[in-house]
């Protein structure tokens, strides 16, 4: 058996299925081409029945991508199959990936069909999808939840039927790594064909265990995995791509197998996630978090300055965070900014630049001293541009315990300039209230939350603002020295989202399918 485990990106799929993370072309582009570069094998573009906008992304992604494979999910139905077919079918390397629930809970309360009715669904499409393409992914839903006996009818069934890998995914994140271990190695020694199939692990975190129970399939004999950058995905998200990949280079002793993936990319990739997405990475997440490589207590930096290795069983370098020295202020140049933007895995054309360039002249007049994080605030929020129908101008607020707290607010609207001045019980409510009034919006305010992206009194300050309308919803960030101008570029670039959603009917009807998928 190969030592190889190939990798599979499902942020673009599973990964934007979280509430609030959905992504444009340009932006699922920008994540293609560097999972691309990462060399991911298999990066899972989309479903493409879901919208019009999922079958151009992925349709866009098979043109241009020519290195890595190009999944289209597809459920156990015709229609399915051929819009996912048609979206891939210009791919270098395509794959049709199908699936089907197979766990009694599933079968009875879903899908409304007995053991026999989905034997013969899998027959019949995998066949179908097999006439079409020549590499067929095939997932049995809900399968850490489903009967063993009848689990190996069916991938039995699926690889006959044209199937080259069989997944089995963890779809609720209910097992542990002992039981998940054990289904893999159960199918290994039950069904008869197969070797003929790569098996694939696909797992969720709901208790935690999406990265253990990847580990623990791949120890008995999964060599594929579908995993997410940052972790992103369905409710508590999927196994994180970078966890996994430095679990198998820092463990490769006891788990004597190896991915082709670029691991100094993760950083870059994380990041860029990030930005597009609005979701923020926790501080303490492993590989990626801003405290990975921190070391604060007295015992830690001591022996960390005597040798590394005595706290990091990895470097910063292994996952592409650059310890360079250079350090930027107001009299540092357009280069000198462009290579530490460089550095810290964004590249923007000269337009892009020379404003972020601009921003950040600003910034450091305001600032005695510019860190890294103040610059990928930058960055990011620029990332987060989306369809800018409504921008930011100008602020003024009134505040304080003895007057009225008031929000002089100035937006530019499909280029007309718009005015507005409103009260509330607090400027940040009355900056809210003054937006509301000049958008004429109302939408519900699910989430804010403010936190300091330095240390000291002139640190900036990043918002996370997620707004919802129905079963609508976006979410952004915003920057500033200023936290309430900072919450004002938020709450702007989330209503951004959303109303980019609301308007585009595609999208509409990807949200109102709401179809999951593994």
């Amino acid at each position: 058996m190969s030592d190889r485990v190939y990798i599979f990106d499902t942020t673009l799929r599973d990964g934007e299925q979280s509430p609030g993370a959905t992504m444009n072309l340009d932006e699922k582009m920008q994540i293609a081409q560097l999972l691309e570069e990462m060399q991911v094998d298999i990066i899972e573009a989309g479903f493409p029945i879901a919208s019009n906008g999922d079958f151009e992304a992925v349709s866009e992604i098979s043109k241009n991508i020519k290195n890595s494979t190009i999944a289209g999910l597809a459920r156990a139905k015709l229609a399915d199959i051929d819009r996912a077919w048609e979206a891939v079918k210009n791919a270098k390397s395509p794959r049709i990936h199908t699936f089907i629930a197979t766990s009694p809970i599933h079968m009875k309360y879903k899908l409304k069909k007995t053991e026999e009715e989905v034997l013969e669904s899998i027959k019949h499409t995998v066949t179908h999808a097999r006439n079409l393409c020549d590499n067929i992914e095939w997932s049995c839903e809900d399968g850490g939840r489903s009967n063993l006996e009848f689990l190996y009818k069916c991938i039995e069934l699926a690889i006959s039927s044209g199937a080259s890998t069989i997944n089995i995914p963890d779809t609720v994140g209910f097992t542990l790594p002992s039981e998940f271990g054990s289904i893999f190695k159960s199918v290994k020694n039950n069904v008869p064909n197969i070797d003929k199939a790569i098996l694939s692990t696909h797992t969720h975190n709901d208790l935690g265990l999406a990265v253990a129970n990847s580990i623990a399939a791949i120890q008995e004999g999964a060599r594929q995995v579908e995993c997410t950058i940052n972790g992103l995905g369905e409710r508590a998200g999927n196994a994180a791509l970078e966890e996994v990949v430095m679990t198998l280079k820092v463990k490769k002793d006891l788990i004597p197998f190896h991915t082709n993936v670029k691991s100094q990319y993760i950083t870059k990739a994380s990041r860029l996630v990030s930005s597009i997405t609005g979701f923020s990475v926790q501080p303490n997440k492993a590989i990626v978090g801003a405290n990975a490589f921190a070391h604060e207590a007295g015992i830690h930096q001591d022996g960390m300055l005597k040798n590394a290795e005595t706290y990091e069983i990895m470097t910063p370098e292994s996952v592409g965070l650059n310890k360079s020295s250079l350090v930027l202020g107001k009299h540092s140049g357009k280069h000198a900014f462009s290579e530490k933007l460089k550095e810290l895995g964004y590249d923007f054309g000269d337009n892009t630049l020379m404003e972020l360039f601009g921003r950040f002249k600003d910034l450091a007049d305001k600032k005695k001293e510019i860190f890294e994080e103040d610059l990928i605030a930058l960055a990011g929020e620029r990332s987060l541009t989306y369809d800018e129908h409504i921008k930011f101008v100008s602020l003024e607020v009134n505040a304080g315990s003895l007057s009225k707290h008031q929000a002089k607010l100035t937006l530019i609207m499909n280029n007309d300039k718009f005015a507005n001045t409103s009260e509330g019980n607090g400027p940040v409510d009355a900056t809210f209230n003054a937006i509301k009034q000049i958008t004429k919006t109302d939408f519900r305010l699910k989430l804010y939350q403010v936190h300091a992206i330095t240390a000291g009194t002139d640190a900036q300050g990043e918002v996370t603002v997620r707004l919802e309308d129905d079963d609508l919803s976006s979410q952004a960030k915003g920057s500033d020295p200023d936290i309430i101008v900072a919450s004002a570029k938020a709450y702007i670039s989330a209503l951004n989202r959303l109303l980019f959603k609301k308007t585009k009917s595609i999208v509409k009807k990807s949200a109102e399918i709401k179809i999951e998928g593994v």
